[in-house]
């Protein structure tokens, strides 16, 4: 009974001295910090406030390019919004890939800034 509480308490001393240690080591020194922000002050900021995506058509786009750029879509789903988009014709909306079986209206909304007609 008293080994389960030793390895218990053995693992919470190394999970506690572990974090607090990351955490340490973590802080920036303070001479490496003013470097930093004096080198790019922008760079940083900008970089993680609008992030690039990169926007696949889904009328002209291969398989390949759109299970590449689409979230949650491997070559099967791109293999059938290829399909359709030929037997059908180009889409007019790309509300119209709720048509495409496999595509439901989330996957759609989940890659709506990742798509253009």
């Amino acid at each position: 009974m008293a080994k389960p509480k030793i390895i218990a308490l053995y693992l919470s001393l190394a999970l506690g001295g572990a974090l607090c240690h990351n955490s340490v080591s973590a802080a920036p020194e303070p001479s490496s910090t003013a470097v930093t922000q004096n080198a790019h002050p922008a760079a940083k900021p900008e970089a993680a406030a609008q992030p690039q995506q990169e926007q696949v058509s889904i009328n002209e786009a291969t398989a390949e390019q759109l299970s590449a750029v689409m979230n949650g879509v491997g070559l099967k789903k791109a293999q059938a919004i290829v399909s359709y988009r030929e037997q059908y014709g180009p889409f007019s909306a790309i509300q119209q890939l709720s048509e495409v079986p496999g595509i439901g209206n989330a996957l759609i909304e989940r890659n709506a800034s990742r798509m253009k007609l």
